[in-house]
């Protein structure tokens, strides 16, 4: 679902916006600006949740949303509705989408990392990123250029935090060189060969896992918004619905435990690393690891990314901006005639080359 937060305007009712470069709300009818409520002096920490109270639906009620929910057809983005809107146009794909009222019972936030850059200077970093594709059809570097706005929206994430302790099994290899005589061109040489000796090994490792990041959408291709990493999460501020003035914020669709499943899949990744560098040696071989997993926390974030959805000649090409690094992804687009004159050139300098070889001998 895309939520929309608004805030009436204290001097004239039209509606603030979130500022990335005041980090405050402005009012673009009349410029009246607004602080952001700070917290207290507990708001550089954003309270982890128990991943286990909430697998058991044990969180308490006021960690929990109903939010009303339409699905898009094409994508299967889940697009909220204001009360008063029956139709509208995804934002992931440019799919029209009419309203099917649903409700959906969701974990709240917790943690937010602001919009750093405006929508021109997300829109330059697209259109300097389509400038570099040479094979890309130039209506569409112009059309992107001339292009509707883009829309900021926060992405929804898990993170997780967890004690690792895991006993491993495996094996050490230990190079060492033999000399041996080989025959080449008809001569005897001597030569060194590398041979590795293995030596079983058994040990444990242990790790803390701070902020697993993983990703709580299906509406983008999961390669986009992996390439838009690193997402500096020392940054994030405790949630309010003030910095999404103006912006959109995404549900999320994958749920806690299969968040999770895939934060375990990264775990392994690094525990496989610490393993390896455990037994040592010049080789290693590992055939067993059995990792105990404690203390598991979690949080709901929101993530900033500017999105286009573009329909060019009936397809639809969506680029994805970081919010606060600038770094863009999307689909690529291919340009027919480019291809085509690349191969007619390069046929034209193999013929040339083949004639200035020929021309030598």
């Amino acid at each position: 679902m895309i939520e929309e937060h608004r805030f009436p305007c204290q001097q004239c009712g039209a509606d603030y916006r979130y500022d990335p470069a005041k980090g405050q709300l402005v009012c673009d009818h009349c410029g009246d600006v607004q602080e952001i409520a700070e917290h207290g002096p507990w708001s550089n920490s954003i309270r982890e949740l128990d991943f286990r109270a909430a697998i058991d639906d044990l969180l308490p009620l006021q960690e929990m949303e109903d939010l009303r929910v339409t699905q898009c057809p094409n994508c299967g983005a889940e697009v909220e509705f204001d009360p008063d809107t029956h139709a509208t146009e995804c934002p992931f794909c440019a799919t029209p989408v009419v309203t099917d009222t649903g409700t959906h019972r969701q974990i709240k936030p917790r943690g937010v990392l602001p919009f750093i850059l405006d929508e021109r200077a997300a829109h330059d970093a697209m259109t300097g990123w389509l400038g570099r594709l040479w094979f890309a059809p130039n209506g569409l570097k112009e059309y992107a250029r001339k292009g509707r706005k883009m829309q900021g929206i926060y992405v929804p994430y898990w993170t997780f935090d967890a004690q690792t302790q895991s006993a491993y099994r495996g094996q050490r290899g230990t190079v060492y060189y033999e000399r041996r005589t080989v025959m080449r061109d008809g001569k005897r040489q001597t030569v060194q060969v590398a041979k590795v000796r293995w030596r079983s090994v058994s040990g444990r490792v242990a790790r803390f896992f701070d902020d697993v990041l993983v990703l709580a959408s299906r509406s983008l291709p999961k390669k986009f918004t992996d390439a838009l990493e690193p997402w500096d999460l020392t940054r994030l501020e405790p949630y309010q619905p003030e910095f999404l003035a103006g912006f959109r914020a995404e549900g999320y669709q994958v749920d806690l435990d299969e968040g999770f499943r895939e934060a375990r899949v990264i775990m392994d990744r690094q525990i496989e690393r610490d393993v390896k560098f455990d037994i040592g040696g010049d080789r290693q071989r590992i055939e067993g690891v059995d990792t105990q997993v404690a203390a598991v926390t979690f949080k709901h974030v929101l993530l900033p990314v500017w999105l286009a959805a573009y329909k060019y000649r009936g397809e639809t090409y969506r680029f994805v901006v970081n919010g606060t690094t600038g770094r863009v992804q999307g689909e690529r687009p291919w340009s027919t005639w480019k291809i085509a004159l690349a191969v007619v050139l390069g046929l034209i300098v193999a013929v040339i080359a083949g004639f200035i070889l020929a021309q030598g001998q």
